[in-house]
């Protein structure tokens, strides 16, 4: 039998990544021990970042499997501790730096992450139903995605992404559930059941700031904002708070909606936002006999595009038309969207066309430090 080392264990443990931080657990100081004995079964210490986190059993369990996988090892018993405050904080400025107060990252200059905040005109088109399943499709493809339900009023992500996980905090730092793969931050952890939220535009804004700058996202591909219906308090903070956020217009295909969602894309005039493109919703129903029913007209979709693009000075594509198909609904009932639950259907496909879009596409270099010496030298 080979001789099992300390050193193999630990390169066990380098490969265990932390649930919510997504890091090795050996990186961010969570190995407290590690003791083995003749008989080649080993004890390990892991720290908690907190006493109450939600991971402790996910964590022992990938700690074990890790260990199991070492040539000739024996019995793994792992005990869990718990961080102290200075362990905490050391944790704290590993990730986010030693900065007073917290940033947003995706307002520096230097960030890659594409930000989209989902907007429409009114309620009712199925603007969160495409933003969960357009994060739910890019996190399937691979990247890593982030959702801020900034619909503090009417919020309804966690249900949609079927997850009613509560964030865990250490020191000043939140830490997102995750579904789906996808990292989530909602109102709706912090609120009891389904108290209403009552609140005026600061308090709605200082709301989005930490959800923006308090949360640790780590290194998101994309984040998804789900914005309230409307030009209020909110989109008006974004733009202040992520002036690099594009602009995705939801409407569906009946006149009167495409209207009002034209003036939600038209903000992008006064923010100087750029406006990603349209996605129509609900485009039509397509019946057994496989003719479609255009059950809130047609058009709507395409009318938002042209006039935006005539707006802006520049092109506004329709970037998808989704099919109304009942398993959407139900997908965001059960917490399972519809990209996921059935990816082949004609919303499931529509959709996923809609975020290879989104995903292929380059961030920008507006705002972006390029490098360039501009001292003049003698």
């Amino acid at each position: 039998m080979p001789v099992v080392t300390e050193s193999d264990v630990r390169s066990a443990l380098s490969r265990v990544l932390d649930p919510e931080i997504r890091k090795p657990i050996t990186e961010l100081g969570m190995v407290k021990s590690v003791a083995l004995s003749d008989d080649a079964s080993v004890d390990i210490e892991i720290y908690l970042t907190t006493a109450g986190c939600p991971m402790r059993t996910e964590i022992t369990d990938r700690v074990t499997k890790a260990v199991a996988d070492v040539s000739g090892i024996g019995a793994i018993r792992v005990e869990l501790d718990v961080m102290n405050d200075e362990q905490r904080t050391e944790l704290r400025k590993s990730l986010r730096g030693d900065s007073a107060e917290p940033v947003i990252p995706f307002a520096q200059p230097g960030s890659l992450t594409r930000v989209y905040a989902v907007a429409s005109g009114k309620g009712g088109v199925g603007k969160s139903s495409v933003t969960v399943n357009l994060a739910a499709a890019m996190a399937a493809r691979g990247l890593s995605v982030g959702v801020l339900d900034a619909d503090i009023y009417g919020h309804s992500v966690p249900r949609m992404l079927g997850t009613d996980a509560k964030p865990t905090q250490v020191e000043r730092m939140i830490m997102p559930p995750q579904s789906h793969d996808v990292k989530l931050i909602s109102i709706a952890q912090f609120t009891q059941g389904n108290t209403p939220v009552v609140w005026r535009g600061p308090m709605l804004h200082r709301a989005l700031q930490q959800f923006l700058a308090d949360v640790f996202w780590g290194d998101l591909d994309v984040l998804l904002l789900d914005l309230p219906p409307g030009t209020g308090d909110v989109a008006i903070s974004v733009a202040q708070l992520i002036p690099g956020a594009e602009i995705l217009v939801v409407t569906t295909p009946q006149q009167a909606a495409a209207e009002v969602a034209e003036r939600a894309g038209a903000i992008a005039l006064q923010t100087r936002q750029r406006i990603v493109g349209v996605v129509e919703n609900m485009s039509w129903m397509e019946l057994p006999d496989g003719t479609r029913m255009e059950v809130f007209g047609s058009g709507g979709g395409q009318a938002v595009s042209d006039r935006l693009t005539k707006a802006v000075g520049a092109k506004v594509p329709l970037l998808g038309q989704i099919p109304l198909e009942q398993a959407v609904r139900e997908g965001g009932d059960e917490g399972v969207p519809i990209v996921l639950s059935a990816p082949d259907s004609p919303a499931g496909t529509a959709l996923r066309e809609v975020a290879e879009k989104l995903s292929v596409r380059s961030r920008g270099l507006a705002g972006m430090s390029l490098g360039i010496d501009t001292t003049r030298h003698l």
